[in-house]
């Protein structure tokens, strides 16, 4: 298929492209570059510098590459400044997906993946995760992916859109090869921040609350590897050529990890210790959000192939050792 990637540039948008090309599908990158790099990409891929709701710029690449389907992966993420500016993450989030959703339709492009987020589960009843786990947000971000998700679902009931929305806790990581990586400005990530602090590039980490309800007080996460998702999103594209309708799935390892306990693994990858400090909590943080991916195992033979976080950290210290400025020049 040709494949339009809205944030392909992006930290996880690039590695959904790098595996689009090996799977033998033709992908096509429109990104604004405000966290997105062209380095991250191959030079053959094709790039379209712009905003995903830029209307007329969308009629002319679905006229001149005739796409098959969009995957989506151009929203603001930071959970602490959507509670303090929402209106810029429904502007952003919602309203230019809007804009989106409505330029495939008029060009006949039925096929879209969604990029969307544990966030929109909030403080759940009960753990693991599963699809069917109530869906109530408790910071703006969660809001804007929950309202995104119902959208697809109302025009998948209509017949408008095919829709596959991948739910994953945190992504982390970089390519085997040690190509691409995780370079966001700011960094908000727990595991390249951990990582700086270790080699010096930052001072002490800032670990938000220690006195959650969980086995050392700090938050729980399911870390889940970047090329692990990226595999999912291709299974979930190559699915909608023989399905329709809307499907959604949670993918995660199902194992969390403290933030110490994150911050442990970093030392014992790199030989370096990860100065922090305890602060006050982060508005908008549950204390554990882990994701049960039975229904991505059953429909698309997904299977993590990084289940321990030692793993998934060895490849970003590989990615920050052998990119010290990230995608930038020294």
């Amino acid at each position: 298929m040709k494949v339009l990637v809205v944030g392909g540039a992006g930290y996880i948008g690039s590695h959904c492209v790098r595996e689009l090309l090996q799977s033998g599908h033709t992908p096509i990158v429109l990104d604004n570059l405000a966290f997105g790099h062209r380095q991250a990409l191959e030079p053959n891929v094709e790039f379209y510098q712009g905003d995903l709701g830029d209307r007329e710029l969308l009629t002319r690449i679905f006229s001149d590459h005739q796409v098959d389907a969009v995957m989506h992966f151009a929203a603001f993420a930071f959970v602490g400044e959507s509670v303090h500016d929402p209106l810029k993450y429904y502007m952003n989030n919602v309203e230019q997906t809007i804009r989106l959703l409505d330029a495939m339709t008029a060009a006949g492009v039925h096929r879209f993946v969604f990029s969307s987020t544990c966030a929109t589960f909030g403080v759940p009843d009960e753990l693991p995760i599963t699809e069917e786990t109530p869906q109530r947000p408790i910071n703006p971000y969660g809001n804007t992916k929950l309202a995104i998700e119902k959208m697809l679902q109302d025009m998948a009931t209509a017949g408008l859109m095919s829709s596959v929305v991948f739910r994953y806790f945190n992504a982390a990581g970089a390519s085997k090869d040690g190509r691409i990586g995780e370079d966001h400005q700011p960094e908000t990530h727990l595991i390249p921040l951990a990582i700086e602090a270790a080699s010096g590039k930052r001072g002490q980490l800032k670990v938000f609350g220690n006195d959650y309800p969980t086995k050392d007080g700090t938050c729980l996460r399911d870390y889940v590897h970047v090329e692990d998702l990226s595999r999912a999103h291709v299974a979930g594209l190559n699915k909608m050529a023989s399905t329709s309708g809307y499907e959604d799935y949670n993918l995660g390892t199902g194992k969390p990890f403290s933030i110490l306990e994150v911050m442990e693994s970093v030392e014992r990858v790199s030989g370096l210790p990860v100065p922090y400090e305890i602060t006050e909590r982060r508005e908008g943080d549950p204390p554990v959000l882990y994701a049960d991916s039975g229904k991505a195992r059953a429909d698309l033979g997904w299977v993590p192939e990084y289940t321990e976080i030692d793993s998934i950290i060895e490849t970003a210290w590989q990615w920050h050792a052998s990119q010290p400025h990230g995608y930038g020049i020294a």
